[in-house]
């Protein structure tokens, strides 16, 4: 079982096709919980299956958009009791400020509403369906604490995000449900490296150029997997962590220190 035991417990992770959420996901199941994974795209399916013969127990897989409340509420609510909730979906992409067109525009409003609006109708849901002692995570970013250029609705989503948690740390406080955040910094996901690429093409520089001043930022060297960061969230949601709360915890390798 590991350093955790989640038997008996039910967690739902949301944007779990892939990447953190996905990794997030599987740490759960291998420490006993029962869980289920959600996005919006099919490949969710395939994601449970896969999770599901990695680990030997079955992991239940929602198709939803979590921008439509009514999606939500069927999906979400129908899941029953939850003693874990982790607001992982999320949307990265470029967003300049002088980017002539109407597209950008749309995109900025995209990103906040699966960012924020969505994570506001999954977890308006799941809270009536989660008991005393429960716990929320989000996932936050390293951008939820600095900024970089050309991301403004992604960075703005994200400061979000922290304020967001810290309402709720307050105000389910008394009904000794924690709320918590986890900041990543650069891991290797595939929103990562599309901004990556982005990032490296309006710089007219190469990937590995940038890649290179990206990882110079950080204290220590190299390019985290997101197994790297899996961890923490199980550890936020342990009775390990039972006086932590409004709390957003930086796993970057010292890139913001903070």
């Amino acid at each position: 079982m590991g350093a955790f035991d989640f038997t008996g417990k039910k967690a739902l992770v949301t944007g779990a096709s892939h990447g953190i959420g996905y990794a997030v996901a599987e740490g759960f199941v291998r420490a006993g919980a029962d869980v289920t994974i959600l996005s919006s795209t099919a490949d969710i399916q395939e994601a449970a299956r896969q999770m599901t013969a990695a680990t030997g127990k079955p992991v239940n897989a929602e198709i939803c958009d979590i921008t439509d409340r009514a999606q939500v509420r069927k999906s979400v609510g129908g899941l029953g009791p939850l003693d874990i909730l982790v607001n992982n979906a999320g949307l990265e992409r470029l967003t300049p400020m002088y980017e002539e067109g109407d597209e950008v525009e749309a995109l900025f409003a995209r990103i906040i509403e699966i960012n924020l609006i969505g994570t506001y109708y999954v977890t308006r849901q799941a809270l009536t369906q989660m008991p005393s002692g429960s716990n929320i995570i989000i996932t936050g970013s390293v951008w939820s604490k600095s900024a970089a250029p050309e991301f403004a609705a992604y960075v703005t989503s994200k400061h979000g995000n922290l304020g967001f948690m810290r309402v709720l740390a307050k105000e389910l406080g008394p009904r000794n449900i924690r709320v918590n955040a986890v900041c990543p910094g650069w891991v290797k996901t595939r929103a990562a490296l599309r901004s990556l690429t982005e990032v490296a093409a309006h710089a007219e520089m190469s990937e590995d150029e940038m890649l290179g001043q990206i990882l110079a930022g950080q204290a220590l060297p190299g390019l985290m997997e997101p197994e790297d960061v899996a961890n923490l969230y199980l550890f936020l949601a342990s009775d390990l962590a039972k006086n932590i709360t409004g709390q957003a915890v930086n796993v970057d390798r010292g890139e913001v220190m903070a």
